[in-house]
């Protein structure tokens, strides 16, 4: 029993890995880095979303803004592996699909479509490591090729567990 317990728990984590960074590296690999993405466009994205920027909210001020009782709430939207929104996610937050894939990406269209472009939006992912999440960026680039201008992407160093659950900060998990 305990053998097939743990060859369960081996196939759900490399079925998660796989998930998460098969798509995203295949797309990278064959030079796709986001829905029409210019050279251009990927660098200034790239700068935008380097650790201190003013495109960042860090989740402490995420936080502070969902349990205000005053003052504009983001629309705070998932754009990371459902499995992991599953496990855990911000209170209000909706899942979109990954935003590394053009299925995610079509998803966040079809969702921000008839909203305000002032609208206040927070993306999150939290799947990996800042550096090499595959989903926030793409998502990032297409909000602001659709003309939203009050975009915030939630800051996770780590991981969503580490830097959001861990951390004692309101979850959801299922739905």
């Amino acid at each position: 029993m305990k053998a097939l317990l743990r060859l369960c728990f081996v196939v759900v984590v490399l079925a998660t890995f796989a998930a998460m960074f098969v798509p995203a590296r295949h797309a990278l690999a064959n030079g796709f880095a986001g829905p029409r993405a210019t050279p251009q466009m990927q660098a200034q994205s790239a700068s935008e979303l380097a650790p201190g920027s003013a495109q960042l909210i860090n989740p402490e001020d995420l936080v502070k803004i969902l349990q205000s009782p005053t003052g504009e709430k983001p629309l705070v939207l998932n754009v990371g592996p459902h499995l992991l929104y599953m496990q855990a996610h911000i209170p209000g937050a909706e899942y979109i699909g990954a935003g590394s894939d053009s299925q995610g990406i079509e998803s966040l269209r079809r969702r921000v479509k008839p909203l305000p472009r002032k609208m206040f939006i927070v993306l999150y992912c939290g799947c990996c490591p800042w550096s090499h999440c595959p989903n926030v960026q793409p998502a990032y680039n297409e909000l602001h090729k659709e003309g939203f201008t009050n975009v915030k992407v939630l800051y996770i160093p780590n991981n969503l567990g580490a830097d959001w659950v861990y951390k004692g900060y309101p979850t959801i998990k299922g739905q």
